[in-house]
This record gives structure tokens, sequence and C-alpha cells, in this order.
């Protein structure tokens, strides 16, 4: 499914004007690419890069799998399915993928061992889902930019956008080499986004509370995660192996990723993922040392962060960022709209990125859509897609952010954990009710009575009690860090609360303070089960047990709900 060098436009011959432009040809663009063409839209898409290329963002989360299974049955797109499964991406595109079975987390002090009790896992449940994989993403996002492609995107690469004209019918792309016209303009570039500079969207200073930046690379020959804790009992051991999922070493205000790529027997790729990511206010970028010393000098005083990196070789020149955080006053506007990390971005902790760039892509491509055919491409119209990803951000921001505080105390940040686990399973039950009502009778709005919420952006979003919850999360951690309140006082009144809640299921470990590991077992289901059924939230039962129901349903027909 190669792109054909006719595909590739000539500007010197381009005469006809796009429904739709989009700029940048990564996840984002390419996607929304293969969407609009697929339904008939005439789209262009324009890159100032070409592929393949250098990624980061390599990690999904359950409602990321669910919203790509969405678009993809949504829209006509089933390549873009391909990619919420470690099987089918790796039999679509290749054996270079991680598998993830797991978040992983480990919270590490200055000068000790890691403590094996301070740590925890959440597997995702293999009863309900598919593996996830860990993307190599100069091939994923080659492979999407090829499903556009294929479905009829025109493509320009290596066009760089040297100035951008709006008037009353469309818009007018001007480069050193060509100039394009368009009815929309769809912006998924990224943090250099021209729409941004266009109209100086950019917030200064930027609105978000939470502070990092960030060195990372490819490497060879890391040492895998379980060798390292190899002299750990083997009951203090998690259920899965630490490097088969997503590896978060954690410490006062900064955390370390791993994310591999071999770590399973079918991958050919002997690659890993790995970055530091830090408060700039604790730990500030030093003028005199080089990316990778400066991320040797941030894992010094961690002994078994220092053992994890011992012995890497890094594949390619090391990147280091500033703060990595910025925010726009605006993503819609008329014949404009802003997309995901052209918008703005928070931090890689909890594996956003791609989960709020498909939640984004559900509300704006059936709009898009509607536009192109009713010729109205206000701004109005599309204000609820930008309301959304504001709240992706905001929420974003202060989950991250009481993350960065709560890391001071292992039992706070225990209690954060299991509100995020929690909250964000919700989101994905919720998510995969309305694909599968849309499996049996093809209706849209299944999907668009999901937009109506008193909380866009918040992973459960109308649930007025996990919203309370929530909300009470942020305050007391914000408090620790004002010093008005103890971080073991906020454990407490945390978990007092989550045990106390007819909203957050028992039995599984999101309430049970004592359970480190998350880890869904028939028997730890059916108690959860018998749970809903008999003391849940109206909500929470309809939520676990239809869903329930329909993974039985699943799992006698030989496959997974998701």
């Amino acid at each position: 499914m190669e792109p054909q060098a006719s595909s590739t436009l000539e500007p010197a011959k381009e005469k006809e004007t796009y429904d739709v432009a989009i700029l940048g040809s990564g996840v984002a663009g390419s996607i929304l690419g293969a969407i609009l063409a697929r339904q008939g839209v005439r789209t262009l898409l324009l890159d100032a890069g070409s592929h393949p290329r250098f990624a980061i963002g390599e990690s999904t989360i359950p409602f990321t799998l669910v919203s790509m299974r969405t678009l993809a049955e949504r829209y006509d797109v089933p390549e873009i399915a391909h990619l919420a499964s470690f099987t089918d991406t790796t039999r679509a595109i290749g054996p270079r993928f991680g598998v993830k079975r797991h978040f992983g987390f480990l919270l590490h002090h200055p000068g000790a061992p890691q403590n094996p009790r301070e740590v925890n896992e959440f597997n995702t449940p293999p009863q309900l889902l598919h593996e996830a994989a860990h993307l190599f993403r100069q091939d994923t996002d080659s492979y999407l930019f090829q499903v556009a492609v294929r479905y009829g995107c025109s493509i320009r690469q290596n066009f760089f956008v040297t100035d951008i004209d709006f008037d009353g019918s469309g818009v007018t792309l001007s480069g050193r080499n060509g100039e394009y016209r368009a009815r929309y303009l769809v912006d998924a570039s990224g943090f250099r986004s021209p729409v941004a500079d266009k109209f100086g969207l950019r917030e200064d200073p930027c609105r978000f509370k939470h502070h990092s930046r960030s060195v990372w690379n490819h490497v060879v020959d890391l040492t895998p995660t379980d060798r390292i804790f190899d002299h750990v009992p083997a009951e203090q051991r998690p259920p899965v192996p630490w490097y088969e999922g997503t590896v978060h070493h954690m410490f006062e205000r900064g955390w370390a990723w791993v994310i591999g790529f071999d770590n399973n027997k079918w991958s050919k790729n002997p690659l890993c993922s790995i970055g530091m990511t830090v408060d700039p206010r604790r730990y500030p970028k030093p003028e005199n040392l080089s990316p990778e010393e400066d991320f040797a000098r941030l894992a010094a005083p961690y002994p078994d962060i220092v053992r994890q990196f011992e012995g890497m070789k890094p594949v390619r020149e090391w990147t280091s960022t500033g703060r990595l955080q910025y925010s726009s006053k605006q993503t819609a506007g008329d014949r404009w709209f802003l997309l995901s990390h052209a918008a703005g971005f928070i931090d890689p902790l909890f594996s956003r990125g791609l989960s709020n760039t498909t939640e984004a892509l559900n509300l704006l491509a059936w709009r898009l859509l509607r536009a192109v055919k009713d010729d109205d491409f206000s701004g109005e119209r599309m204000a609820p897609v930008d309301r959304l990803q504001q709240g992706l951000f905001d929420y974003n921001d202060t989950l991250v952010n009481s993350a960065f505080i709560s890391w001071c105390d292992y039992d706070l940040w225990s209690a954060v954990f299991r509100i995020w686990a929690w909250g964000a399973n919700a989101g994905v039950y919720r998510m995969q009710t309305a694909l599968t009502e849309f499996r049996k009778d093809g209706r849209d709005s299944h999907f668009t009575d999901l937009e109506e919420v008193p909380y866009p952006g918040l992973y459960w979003p109308d649930h007025e009690g996990f919203a309370e919850l929530y909300h009470a999360m942020v305050r007391q951690c914000e408090a620790v860090e004002a010093g008005a309140v103890s971080a073991e006082d906020a454990a407490d009144f945390l978990y007092d609360r989550l045990q106390s809640a007819d909203f957050v299921p028992k039995h599984f470990g999101f309430a049970e303070r004592e359970v480190r590991f998350l880890n869904p077992r028939p028997k730890t289901l059916l108690k959860m089960a018998r749970w809903a059924a008999t003391e849940a939230d109206p909500v929470v039962r309809r939520l676990v047990l239809g869903n329930g129901r329909e993974a039985v349903k699943a799992r006698l027909r030989g496959k997974r709900l998701l």
C-alpha cells in the first residue's frame, strides 16, 4: 500500500480547491485525512517533512483502543483498528512493536534501593481487551499516512507553509514551492502550528499548573526491568513482568519511562524508548551539560534507576526540551481548527496524547463531514470540539500535577493512582457501551449522545460523584503542596472517600488500600460483578454488568470485547 509518485502534487499544475486541507500527516492528520477521503471529501494532506520519521508518544491506554475501533467502524476505515491491538498491529505492519500488558509504577527515594512495597501495576483485563502495543511510531505513522493516500487524499510532503490567507470563501496556503486552496483548514502540525502563529493563539504565560521538561532517546542493550529486581521475593513481584508493559520510575517531582519494543518473542525491533521528565523548577535545565549527561545526572540519586539504564547505547541524537506545556486560548475559528498537539500539550505521563487525539477526532470528523455538505465552516459549529479539547488539556493538567505532588508519599500516590485507574476504566466502559449498541443498529446517535456532558474532558465526564471525587483529589494534593495538609492525612481522606463511594467498584483493587497490583482475574471480576449487582450506583451497575455480559458473549464466540 505504498503511495504512488503521482500522489505528490506538482504545485505549478495544482488548480483544484479542496474541501479540507490538513497540515501535518502524523497520527491525527492521517487518520482524519483517511476518514474524510473515505467519505468522499476532497482532502489535501500537507506536511513540512516526510515519512518515515522519528516520533514519541508510543504508549496507548484502553480508551485509545476503544476510540480507534470506534473511528474505524463509525467511518468505515478498518485500518485504523489495526492499531488497537498488538496482534493486529504486528500482522498489518510487521513485527516491530512491543507488547503492553500493563501500566507499571515504581516509586524511588534518593540513595535507597527501590522498596518493592511501593509499587503499583494495573493490568489491562485480558478477558475484555486484546493486548495493546507499544507503537513504533515511525512505522505506525507511515502506515496511517499510506492509508490516507489509499483512500484518496492528495498529498504534498516537504511543503513548508510560509503564509496562510483566510478570506470569506476559504484559505490559501503558500509555500516556497507552491500554493494551495481549500474551503477549510485543520492544523494538526504540532507545537509550531502555523495557524496558532497566524492568529496569536498561544497563551503567554501558559495557563497550565503543571511544569515539566524532558530528555529522551531510543536505545539498544537496555537491561529489562525485571532483571534489576530479580532479588525481590516472588510473592512481592508483580503478576505480569515489569518489562511487558509501560514502566514508570517515579521520584519527587519527576519520572522516567521505559517502553520496550523488544519485549516479546515476535518482535524484530531491538529498540527501547526511554526518557526522563522532571519539574524544571526543581531540576533546572543545565547549560553546561549535554542531554545525555543531564539524563545521567537526573538518574544518579536513585540506585535502581541507574541500574535500569546502565550499559544502554543510544541510537539517535538525544532530544532535550524546555518546558513542555503550552496552551491555546481557542482551538476553533471560522474555517480553521487546531487539532491535538497543535492546540496544546501537558506531559507524557498517563499516555494521554493519542487518547486525546482520537477522542477529539470522534467529535470533529462528523461535524466536518456535515460542514462540507452544508458549506458552513463557522467556528461556532466546531465550538463543542473546542470545549472538549480545552477540557482534555485542563483535566490532564490537574491529574499530572496531582501525581507529581503525590510522589512525596507512597500512600498519597497510591490513592491518586486508583482514582485515575477507575476513572479511566469507567470512561472505557462508557465508550464501549456506545460502540456495542452501534454495532447492533448502526445509529450514530449512540456516539453523539455521549457528547452532552457536564465535565467535557474528564475521563468519566457525566458522573457527578466521580467528578466530585476527582476535584477532591486535586484539592487535597494542592493542599499538600501548599503545606496546609500532610500527605498522610490527604491519603487517609481520599481512601475514606474511595471506600465509601458506591460508584467505585469493590474487590477489584480500586478502593482497597493494601492491593498494589490491580490484576483482574475471573474470581476478582465475579466478586466485582456481585458487588455491582447488589450495592453499586445504578450507572456503575449498568456499565459493569452490561459490558460484562457482552464480554462473556464475545468470549463464547472466541473473541474479546475490544
